[in-house]
């Protein structure tokens, strides 16, 4: 059987300093191999913690670290995992008040929407649930985005690790 590779990037942007060796843990679990980043201190939140990993592995290995994160109080982080001939790309953002956020991202790095998602978007709209602006922009991950961004500003500059799964 054939393993289909891809690459992607972890970007922790903010974790206790409890829950750094957890993180490492878990990410290590998923992909086979030892994490041991560079854990620097986020300047946006006092007490946190924030690290970036570039990783090589299996196809849909953003999803499996996604799942091991996901719901940690405190932790903040997105995932992205690049397209190959197999699969499509994908992102993953995640934030302890909004939960997790999946894109399927195109060739281009577009965000692409499924078209239930779109549909069921414009019914909310249509039956006075919900502004169609608004839930387009979560279709997008507007929210996600809207609170990481001071994150993500404040880890510019950080150094980048690449991670090999073994296959």
């Amino acid at each position: 059987m054939t393993t289909s590779t891809t690459r992607g990037v972890l970007f922790v942007h903010s974790a206790p300093s409890a829950l750094c060796p957890h993180v490492e843990w878990a990410v290590g679990g998923v992909l086979g191999v030892q994490v041991n980043p560079t854990w620097t201190p986020q300047p946006a939140q006092s007490g946190t913690y924030r690290a970036e990993l570039s990783w090589s592995g299996a196809t849909g290995s953003a999803a499996a670290i996604a799942s091991a994160l996901r719901g940690w109080n405190h932790l903040r982080f997105e995932v992205t995992e690049d397209g190959s001939s197999y699969a499509e790309g994908a992102r993953y953002s995640y934030t302890p008040d909004l939960g997790v956020f999946h894109a399927v991202i195109g060739p281009h790095g577009d965000i692409m929407i499924p078209e239930d998602r779109l549909k069921a978007a414009v019914v909310r709209s249509a039956l006075g649930e919900a502004m169609l602006e608004t839930e387009i922009d979560k279709l997008l991950g507007k929210p996600w985005d809207d609170e990481l961004e001071t994150f993500r500003h404040a880890g510019e500059g950080a150094p980048v690790r690449w991670l090999h799964q073994v296959v």
